[in-house]
This record gives structure tokens, sequence and C-alpha cells, in this order.
């Protein structure tokens, strides 16, 4: 769904990943298979920030030279690609358990990103603002 370009270089004794778009996301291994493992981690882990600030989170740009590919997990993307609509309409979250006729609780699961949630309820949630989730092999 959301896939961001990464940049993996030689730190010390191991590898280092950065992310251009998420500069919260950082991390490091000895070995670059191990590095581009803890890649996704480190990415999931930076939007916390985003969702405990109520912050847009920045598209991914378009991959250059030199970078790798990191993509965040379905159920993650989906909940940033809410949240960013959320923050794009200003619909608080007590709005969008009323407009889908759902407890306030239920809306802050969704928001919450170690809250398992099935991508349906987030299709849902979407539908409620006025969009629809597509999902689409490549």
């Amino acid at each position: 769904m959301l896939s961001y370009p990464a940049r993996i270089r030689r730190d010390g004794d191991g590898f280092a990943v950065s992310f251009p778009d998420i500069p919260e996301a950082l991390t490091g291994a000895p070995t670059r298979a191990e590095a581009l493992d803890f890649a996704v981690d480190a990415l999931t882990t930076a939007m916390d920030f985003y969702f405990e600030d109520r912050r847009p989170v920045p598209a991914p740009s378009a991959l250059k030279r030199g970078q790798v590919i990191v993509d965040l997990p379905p159920s993650v993307g989906a909940k940033v690609l809410l949240l960013n609509e959320m923050l794009r309409q200003q619909v608080k979250p007590s709005e969008l358990a009323r407009r889908m006729k759902v407890r306030p609780q239920e809306v802050n699961r969704l928001t919450d990103l170690h809250h398992p949630t099935k991508i349906d309820t987030i299709s849902q949630a979407l539908l409620a603002i006025g969009k629809r989730l597509e999902l689409s092999l490549c």
C-alpha cells in the first residue's frame, strides 16, 4: 500500500537505514539484510509520532538511484491513509464515530497503530468521510 524509499549506507561495522520522507525512522544492524528487516519496524514505529501528534504522514516520494523500497504493513498503511484524510477534512474522531454510528472508543482503536483492526472496518471509516479504500496488485 504505502512504500517508502530508504537509504542504506555503511556505518562503522554495520549498515544504517534512513528514510528521506520520514526522518524519525532510523535503524541499523550488522548486516545489510538485517538492516532491511529492521527498517520495516523502524518505519512502522515512526508512524506512532504522527498519530500521537495528529500530524499528517508525508506521502512517499519517488524512488531515487541507490535507494530501496520499504513497504508499510497494509493495516498500518490503511490507518495512515485514514489519519491523513481525517486531518485533511478536519474530521475529529468524535465526528467520525457519529458518522459511522459507533462509539468514540471504536474510532480511537481505528487510529491506534497497535490495535489490530480489520481492513473492512478501516474501509467503512473511509467511506464515512467520502473516500473508498482500493486495493491493487502490482
